[in-house]
C-alpha cells in the first residue's frame, strides 16, 4: 500500500469514527428526551445506533462524558448563531432576539441540557469538559453584554447591571420552556408557535426605557 493509499484509508476512518460519534450523540440526545435521561443506558444508545457497547466507550467514557459534550454542542450552536449575524453585519436587535429564539424554539433540549447541567454540578466530574463549557458561555455572554452596554448607552434601555438584564431574558426563556411542556398550560394557551412570538415580543421590550 502506497503512502497515499495509507493516508485516504486514514482520512476515511477518521470521518467514519466523527461520523459514528455524532450518530451517538444524536440517539442519545433523542432518547434522553422521549424517556429521561435516568433511564437511558449506554446499552440503550449503542443499541439505538446499531453497534455494540464497547463501541461507545471508544467514543465516551461516561455517559456524564455524553452529557458534557451535548451540552457543549448545544453552546456551541448559539456562538455559531452569533457570529453568523455578526459576519452578516444583522441589526443587533436581531441577535438578541436570535438569542431567544435559540433558547424557547426547542424547549425539550433547552430543559434537558438545564436538568443535567444540574447533575454534572453536583457530580463534579469531566472537570476539562465542565471549564470548557463554562468558556463558551462566558465568550456569549459577553456578547450578548456588549448588545447590552450599547442600548443602555444609547438610552435605550434601564440602567441597570448587565447581569440583570441577561438574568431577565434567560428566566423569561426559560419560564416560556417550562410552559411550553406543561399540558395545562398548553392547553390553556394554544398553539405555541403563537406563544412563542409572543414571548419574543416581550423579550425585545423588556427594561426599554418609557417612549422606547
Amino acid at each position: 500500500m502506497s503512502d497515499s493509499d495509507t493516508v485516504l484509508k486514514i482520512s476515511q476512518k477518521a470521518r467514519e469514527f466523527r461520523q459514528r460519534e455524532e450518530q451517538i450523540l444524536n440517539s442519545a440526545e433523542r432518547l434522553f428526551i422521549e424517556q429521561g435521561e435516568d433511564k437511558v443506558t449506554v446499552e440503550m444508545i449503542a443499541e439505538d445506533v446499531g453497534i455494540g457497547k464497547g463501541t461507545i466507550y471508544k467514543h465516551f467514557e461516561t455517559k456524564n462524558q455524553i452529557y458534557l459534550v451535548l451540552m457543549l454542542r448545544y453552546e456551541q450552536e448559539l456562538a455559531d448563531l452569533f457570529r453568523n449575524l455578526q459576519q452578516d453585519d444583522e441589526e443587533p436587535d436581531a441577535l438578541f432576539r436570535a438569542f431567544l429564539r435559540f433558547r424557547v424554539q426547542n424547549p425539550d433540549r433547552y430543559l434537558l441540557f438545564d436538568r443535567l447541567e444540574g447533575k454534572m454540578v453536583a457530580e463534579k466530574e469531566v472537570a476539562d469538559l465542565v471549564h470548557k463549557l463554562h468558556d463558551l458561555r462566558a465568550s456569549n455572554r459577553d456578547i450578548l453584554t456588549q448588545f447590552i452596554v450599547r442600548r443602555i448607552e444609547e438610552g435605550r434601555l434601564m440602567e441597570a447591571p448587565v447581569e440583570y438584564h441577561i438574568g431577565a431574558a434567560w428566566a423569561l426563556a426559560h419560564g416560556a420552556c417550562s410552559l411550553i411542556k406543561s399540558d395545562f398550560y398548553t392547553r390553556y394557551m394554544g398553539r405555541p408557535e403563537q406563544f412563542i412570538d409572543f414571548i419574543l415580543d416581550i423579550g425585545m421590550r423588556m427594561a426599554n426605557r418609557r417612549g422606547r
